[in-house]
């Protein structure tokens, strides 16, 4: 019984929780309001996929998506179904894929994108639960459950 009364607590501090993250996310005064994209090869069945993620700068993960290529036309879209969501960034930080650079030269926004040998670590790091929870998983079997484990996991 006493695990009963509990229930409406946690789901209406989930629900406060999600509304703080909601304002925090789309209030843009912060003076570094800058993304981290990366993606991360992901098996399913034999056949190498990619995860993508979005992470602003506070370590809030913005969106995933899943794909089958790595190249200019799935980081375009990526990127604009992030945008379209959350708005447009101050500075984008990417590794140094070829298909990033290309992507902010076409959105317009490659002045704004940085490049550098530790910056991207708040998104690389996101992956190491992923790859604990994935193993565990013994892998995925279909991009669907891929998609869905991913934003859960965010």
């Amino acid at each position: 019984m006493a695990g009963a009364a509990n229930i409406p607590s946690l789901l209406s501090g989930r629900i406060s929780a999600n509304e703080i993250r909601k304002r925090r996310i789309h209030r843009r005064s912060f003076s570094q309001w800058r993304w981290h994209l990366d993606e991360v090869f992901v098996r399913i069945n034999g056949e190498t996929h990619y995860l993508w993620r979005a992470v602003d700068h506070e370590g809030e993960v913005l969106e995933v998506f899943a794909t089958k290529r790595r190249d200019r036309k799935a980081a375009l879209k990526f990127l604009k179904r992030t945008m379209k969501r959350y708005g447009r960034p101050r500075s984008i930080v990417t590794d140094r894929l070829r298909s990033c650079r290309s992507t902010m030269t076409v959105i317009g926004n490659a002045a704004d994108q940085e490049c550098g040998r530790w910056l991207n670590d708040r998104a690389e790091n996101l992956h190491q639960p992923f790859r604990r929870r994935e193993r565990a998983m013994a892998r995925f079997r279909g991009m669907k459950t891929l998609q869905k484990f991913a934003g859960a996991m965010a």
